[in-house]
């Protein structure tokens, strides 16, 4: 007799999961023009960062592709950083999100610099613009209202250039990305762009957030806070890409049930 296996609906209405050459990839037909391709993780980075040359600012690690499940729906990673913390993966694919859970672990006797890390969310496909036309797609939040890119106080002065960073009031500004970093502070911690035909968005957030990005490989960024490690510490930190229809008080409803700790953070 043979038996064949029929995927739930579950995992047949799911994004899905890959990973190859340091890029996790989402596949579905959720996005257009997918799949969406995310550099993960590009970069963990030490402290005093904001006016520093970003090789010295980067801590080199490793991907290790821990698992995968059959339907394509969980992924698991291990980096391993050289100063040796760890950092154990959970990722899992739902509906119309990508739920991120991490575990950063200091099994050495010294204490770790990892202050910060980079999740690259690449956007042109889902834009159908390039570098030099994205920059009206993306929107942060002002003043509680969703603000199109690019806003009116836009800095351009920094070690890098072009590219916007904003942060939440209580980092350090000598902490963020060596991009020109705005005065203003954002209202909440999510940052995200249209897709080319403006009917769905795609929106990032992460907790703790230590800033958010726009970056200058038609990128978009919201970079993870670690604060450091002390030895045997372990720390946890979680994230979510959203891939939903435009509907922009759906979509902040949502943001502010999954992070209600960046209600009380700015």
């Amino acid at each position: 007799m043979l038996l064949f296996l029929v995927p739930s609906a579950a995992a047949q209405d799911s994004l899905h999961l890959s990973r190859k050459n340091n890029f996790l990839e989402v596949a579905g037909p959720q996005i257009p023009n997918g799949p969406l391709r995310i550099y993960y993780i590009e970069a963990y980075c030490r402290p005093n960062s904001s006016d520093r040359d970003w090789r010295e600012t980067t801590i080199g690690h490793k991907t290790q592709h821990v698992s995968a499940s059959d339907d394509g729906r969980e992924l698991k990673l291990k980096c391993t950083l050289n100063d040796g913390v760890t950092v154990d993966h959970v990722i899992t694919a739902g509906h119309d999100e990508i739920d991120f859970q991490l575990s950063l672990h200091n099994p050495t006797s010294q204490p770790s610099q990892a202050h910060w890390a980079q999740p690259c969310v690449q956007v042109a496909k889902f834009t159908g613009r390039d570098q030099q036309t994205y920059l009206d797609k993306c929107f942060v939040f002002m003043g509680g209202k969703l603000q199109r890119l690019p806003l009116e106080r836009w800095a351009t002065e920094a070690r890098y250039t072009p590219g916007q960073v904003w942060a939440p009031r209580h980092i350090d500004r000598d902490d963020l990305n060596p991009r020109p970093i705005s005065q203003l502070v954002p209202s909440n911690g999510l940052i995200g762009c249209y897709s080319a035909d403006e009917k769905t968005i795609l929106a990032t957030a992460w907790h703790p957030y230590q800033e958010l990005f726009q970056g200058v490989i038609t990128c978009i960024h919201s970079d993870f806070r670690i604060g450091g490690l002390a030895p045997g510490e372990t720390k946890k930190v979680r994230g979510k890409i959203y891939l939903v229809p435009n509907d922009v008080p759906a979509l902040v409803k949502r943001y502010e049930a999954d992070f209600p700790e960046h209600q009380a953070d700015e």
